[in-house]
């Protein structure tokens, strides 16, 4: 039986769901996920392999307007992860903003898929935040008249609700191809960099709004002890730009840093299938994210 492929962006507005989706579709936590917005800072690779179908998802961040340079180069990766793919899957809400359609950005990205000629599945999100089944038929209609989308289809990421329909739809897009991954294989993305990010979304679900977005994570090292215990230590550096940020991660007698530690250690562990020994520090990088060096340092660009 021939192989097929699909290179597939997914993109959208910051807090729509994508990380959640991709999470979902592929069965295991790749991305990861808060309630607020601009979550995902690079581009995410996951890959989803059933039986002769291998869809290979990159899962974008928030396409914004953005403040720093590390916001200029969030908006490059949405930009550069739409180029060259298969598909592109547009995530949506539900709910209209200001009586318009589409958000703008919404509207700039599906103007960007049209240009290059790239089929797009539209994805509504959150279905289960709608109370009225009827204003969702309303909202597909009005969708459908703003392209000729492959399909429309609702789902709730939360829930698992239309996911299969997703998947199923991206199917019918994928080319006969070699696979470029093994068929086991769930992500491109690095170990220090998966642990990272679980730390990162540790402090977005427990710290105040305006501290995780000026926060980076940077793993010093990461290996497995030459004993025969299987444990791995990982040493990672959190870096805050305000000092007064610095004591809200470390919290009362470290009680906060504990806390972020416990969790993404909890996580990690469930993730690489193995014990953890993870150590936390704390630092101080005034204005990082208009600093090149330093986004790059971090892994960011």
């Amino acid at each position: 039986m021939e192989t097929k492929t699909a290179f597939v962006a997914i993109v959208g507005c910051p807090n729509v769901g994508k990380s959640s989706l991709l999470n979902k579709m592929l069965g295991q936590k790749v991305a990861i996920v808060s309630a607020k917005p601009q979550t995902t800072r690079t581009r995410i690779m996951g890959v989803l392999t059933e039986d002769e179908t291998q869809l290979v998802f990159t899962d974008t961040p928030g396409y914004h307007r953005p403040k720093n340079k590390l916001g200029e180069k969030m908006v490059k990766a949405v930009i550069d992860g739409i180029d060259g793919v298969d598909a592109a899957l547009l995530v949506v809400e539900p709910e209209k903003e200001d009586d318009e359609v589409l958000r703008p950005a919404e509207a700039e990205l599906l103007k960007r898929i049209k240009r290059e000629g790239i089929p797009c599945v539209l994805v509504i999100n959150k279905i289960d935040t709608v109370a009225e089944k009827e204003n969702l038929a309303v909202r597909i209609a009005e969708l459908m008249q703003l392209h000729d989308f492959e399909a429309i289809v609702p789902t709730s990421a939360v829930k698992g609700e239309g996911v299969d329909e997703v998947i199923a739809e991206l199917g019918k897009l994928a080319q006969e191809s070699p696979h470029f991954f093994p068929d086991d294989a769930l992500t491109d993305q690095p170990e220090r960099v998966i642990a990272a990010e679980i730390i990162r979304e540790k402090m977005l679900r427990l710290l105040d709004r305006e501290v995780p977005h000026g926060i980076a994570v940077s793993i010093e090292q990461m290996h497995e002890r030459e004993d025969g215990s299987g444990i791995v230590d990982i040493d990672a550096t959190i870096y805050c730009e305000k000092e007064s940020h610095k004591g809200i991660v470390i919290g009362k007698k470290g009680a906060m840093l504990k806390k972020i530690s416990t969790y993404a250690r909890e996580d990690m562990e469930k993730f690489f299938d193995c014990h953890i020994n993870l150590q936390c520090w704390v630092k101080v990088r005034e204005g990082w994210r208009d600093r090149e060096g330093l986004i790059h340092n971090f892994g960011l660009d």
